[in-house]
């Protein structure tokens, strides 16, 4: 699974749970995700927030997308063009088809469901970083191990160069330049990313990569990143027990070129912006790393729901105990 040379994308990320604090219950757990190091081929239920955007008239794979919540989709929606516009206006809204619980794009899927869209959400694009889009689904979803919502970084968040992340996608895993082919793997693939110095990115690619972007790859190494159709794809980091989407795959140089790592929307840019659309109903945002919650009162920061849960439960404990 590699990345093309330019992609126009709007990232698409399904949306719905239960509330804020329900949603950060629920979201970033993958009970049948066991994994440890890298593989190719993913198994059924790894990626259980992992959607399969298609044209409803001909079946055509479009993208990848992220359930978000119960009602709508997270990922990406620009396609290339030889000028610069943003395809998601040329895409019927009423001919998207998107498959949860997908594993094979062609044998059986006996945990899939699907549903239609009935509006697209995104900024306005005039770069990169704002290559980002909300699809809202036709009706809610049953959760279930293999239909599970990720939980998404809260703003502020930091991954430093050297973090181990995975990005998913069914893109092409045809370098590009191999006869311009493109060759989509019938099973959802995985590979494992090291997060790269956004100064060290930029230098990369003169100078392109923005605070609202970030990088992950191998400077050293080809072959391992995101290719065509791979746009969108989710780039994700677990973080105990829970698995918190970071980016989207926006760009690449010759599908994983050493020296070119990967680029990323980075989603923690976005909380405000999400939220805004699912205000009723919002997703899981889960700081990394989790810090104390009194810093980042004192610091005058927002204050993460799960973060002040877990440091409303230790402050309580003292007081309980106090009465024993």
């Amino acid at each position: 699974m590699k990345l093309n040379t330019i992609f126009c994308v709007a990232g698409a990320i399904l949306l719905n749970i239960a509330g804020c604090l329900g949603q950060s219950d629920v979201c970033g757990q993958a009970p049948l995700n066991t994994k440890i190091i890298g593989g190719q081929n993913a198994t059924a239920g790894s990626w259980p927030w992992q959607a399969s955007i298609h044209e409803l008239s001909t079946g055509r794979f479009y993208f990848t997308g992220t359930l978000i919540n119960k009602d709508c989709s997270y990922q990406c929606g620009f396609i290339i063009v030889k000028i610069k516009l943003t395809c998601i206006y040329s895409i019927n809204v009423s001919d998207i088809v998107i498959y949860l619980g997908r594993l094979t794009q062609n044998g059986s899927n006996p945990h899939e469901i699907s549903r239609t869209v009935t509006q697209i959400k995104h900024p306005n694009y005039n770069s990169l970083g704002y290559s980002l889009a909300l699809f809202q689904l036709s009706s809610s979803v049953n959760f279930t191990d293999y239909i599970r919502p990720v939980c998404l970084a809260a703003a502020g968040s930091e991954f430093p160069a050297g973090t181990e992340s995975w990005v998913t996608g069914w893109g092409s895993i045809s370098a590009e330049g191999e006869k311009h082919l493109l060759q989509l793997p019938d099973i959802l693939q995985e590979v494992e990313n090291p997060v790269v110095d956004n100064t060290e990115c930029n230098n990369s690619y003169g100078g392109i990569i923005t605070d609202k972007l970030i990088c992950a790859g191998f400077l050293n190494e080809g072959g391992k990143a995101p290719c065509r159709r791979d746009f969108g794809s989710p780039l994700l980091i677990r973080q105990g027990s829970v698995w918190i989407q970071f980016g989207v795959a926006v760009f690449s140089r010759g599908c994983g070129l050493p020296g070119y790592p990967a680029v990323y929307i980075r989603v923690s840019e976005y909380q405000d912006w999400i939220s805004n659309y699912t205000s009723s109903n919002e997703p899981g945002f889960v700081s990394y790393p989790i810090v104390p919650v009194i810093v980042s009162v004192l610091d005058g920061g927002s204050v993460n729901v799960l973060s002040f849960s877990i440091a409303l439960t230790f402050s309580i404990i003292p007081l309980i105990l106090h009465f024993f």
